[in-house]
C-alpha cells in the first residue's frame, strides 16, 4: 500500500475539491486536467502504467493498467467520467467542493455522479499486487460525458479496446444495469417566403408546412411504438417528444421560417441513423406538397446509441450472482455504448443514486462505500486473478 495514496474518503474529497464542470455553454465549461493528473499520480504510485490521452486543448482521458501477462485488451476495466454538470449558485446549503460529511452522507459536486467511483475503484485495486494479476486491471477516466461525450468518442475513434469486461460506475443504487435507451435530438426547419398576409400568393407559409410535418411526426411515433416494445424498461416503447417550436414574427406577415426541435429515445436494437433517414424521408414527402417550401433536417448533436449487453453475458451473470439482483435497465444514458462498440462486455453499476445526481446538495451515502469496494475486489479477483475461460 502506497503512503502517497490517501484512504478512500480523503480521496473522494480531493477529487470533489478539483472542479471539472463540462458544459455546452463555453462560459461554464472547465478543464478536467486537475482531476486526471491527481488520479494519474495516485495510480502511478500504486504501480499502474498510466497514459494521459489528450482529447482537446484542456481535456484528456486517463488509461491506467496494472499487472497482467496477456494482451492489453483483456482483463477488467473500472470506468467513469471525470467531469460534472454545472451547479446552481446559491441553491447549495454548503460549499459544493468541500466534501462535507453529515448524517451518514458525503456531500459534494460529483460525490454521486461520479467522482467517488474512482476512489472506491482505487481502494479495491490497492488490495492486489500486480504480480497476482494474470490479466490486467484497467482504470479508465473520460472527459466530457456530461456534455459531448468527446472522451468516449475519442476512445472509440482510436479503436483501442481497454479490456474484455468493463464496469461503468454511474449511479445505479448498486443495481446492475445491462441496457438503456439511446438519445437523439433533431432540428427540423422549414423555409418559406415572406409576404403581406392580405394575399397568400405573395409568399409561402412555413408554419403551414410545419403543421403537416408535426402531424407526420406524431403518426410516425405511433407506428414506432406499435412496432418496438421492451418490457424491461419502465417506459417500454421508444419516445418522441416535441420539445420546442419557433416561427414567424408578426400576424400580418407570411411566415418565412419555422423550426421545431425534438427528442427521440430509441430502444436497444433501433439504429439512430436509420431512424434519422426514415424521418427525413417522411417529412420531405409531406412538405413537398406545399409549393415554395424547403425542408432542412439536422441533428443537434451526434446522438447516443442505445446500449444492451446480452442477459447471458459472462459479466452480467457474475453481477447477478454477486449482488443477488437481476440486471435491468435505466432511463438515463451512459458511455456504455461506446465501450460495447469496442468489443468490451459492459455493465453499469455504481454506489450512487440517480435521484441525487445533478441536484443541489448532491451526496453519496457513506454506508455504500465499503460494500462497493468489496464487490469491486471480488470482480478483480474473478476477472484478473482467477480469469474465466
Amino acid at each position: 500500500m502506497s503512503p502517497l495514496v490517501p484512504e478512500v474518503i480523503p480521496m473522494i474529497r480531493a477529487l470533489i475539491a478539483r472542479p471539472s464542470v463540462s458544459c455546452t455553454d463555453p462560459r461554464m465549461d472547465q478543464s478536467n486536467l486537475e482531476v486526471i493528473h491527481l488520479l494519474a499520480g495516485w495510480l502511478e504510485s500504486l504501480g499502474f502504467a498510466v497514459e494521459v490521452l489528450p482529447v482537446s486543448q484542456n481535456k484528456a482521458n486517463l488509461l491506467a493498467r496494472l499487472g497482467g501477462t496477456g494482451e492489453a485488451g483483456e482483463g477488467l476495466v473500472l470506468a467513469g467520467h471525470s467531469d460534472t454538470v454545472p451547479f446552481d449558485e446559491g441553491a447549495w446549503s454548503m460549499d459544493p467542493f468541500a466534501g462535507l460529511e453529515r448524517d451518514g452522507r458525503l456531500y459534494g459536486l460529483g460525490s454521486c455522479d461520479m467522482k467517488a467511483f474512482f476512489a472506491v475503484a482505487i481502494a479495491a485495486a490497492r488490495r492486489f499486487e500486480a504480480k497476482a494479476l494474470r490479466h490486467p486491471l484497467t482504470l479508465l477516466a473520460t472527459a466530457d460525458e456530461e456534455s459531448s461525450m468527446s472522451g468516449a468518442r475519442s476512445l472509440l475513434a482510436s479503436q483501442l479496446r481497454p479490456g474484455r469486461y468493463a464496469v461503468i460506475g454511474e449511479p445505479t443504487g448498486m443495481r446492475p444495469v445491462r441496457m438503456h435507451k439511446g438519445v437523439m435530438m433533431e432540428s427540423i426547419r422549414i423555409f418559406g417566403h415572406a409576404g403581406h398576409s392580405s394575399d397568400p400568393s405573395l409568399g409561402a407559409n412555413a408554419i403551414e408546412g410545419m403543421q403537416a410535418a408535426l402531424r407526420e411526426l406524431l403518426a410516425w411515433r405511433q407506428e414506432l411504438q406499435a412496432r418496438y416494445r421492451n418490457p424491461q424498461f419502465h417506459i417500454p416503447v421508444p419516445t418522441l417528444n416535441l420539445g420546442s417550436i419557433h416561427g414567424g414574427d408578426n400576424p400580418n406577415r407570411i411566415c418565412a421560417h419555422c423550426e421545431t426541435q425534438i427528442d427521440i429515445r430509441p430502444l436497444p436494437g433501433m439504429q439512430p441513423q436509420a431512424l434519422r433517414d426514415a424521418m427525413a424521408e417522411r417529412l420531405a414527402r409531406v412538405v413537398a406538397e406545399y409549393p415554395g417550401l424547403r425542408l432542412e433536417v439536422s441533428p443537434l448533436f451526434e446522438g447516443l446509441p442505445p446500449f444492451e449487453t446480452p442477459a447471458d453475458a459472462t459479466l452480467v451473470r457474475s453481477f447477478e450472482e454477486l449482488t443477488g439482483q437481476a440486471a435491468g435497465s435505466v432511463a438515463f444514458g451512459t458511455e456504455a455504448p461506446f465501450l460495447s462498440l469496442l468489443g468490451t462486455e459492459t455493465v453499469v453499476w455504481g454506489p450512487g443514486d440517480i435521484e441525487q445526481a445533478h441536484q443541489p446538495d448532491e451526496f453519496l451515502s457513506l454506508d455504500r462505500i465499503a460494500p462497493t469496494v468489496d464487490l469491486l475486489s471480488r470482480l478483480i479477483q474473478r476477472f484478473c486473478v482467477d480469469v474465466p475461460s
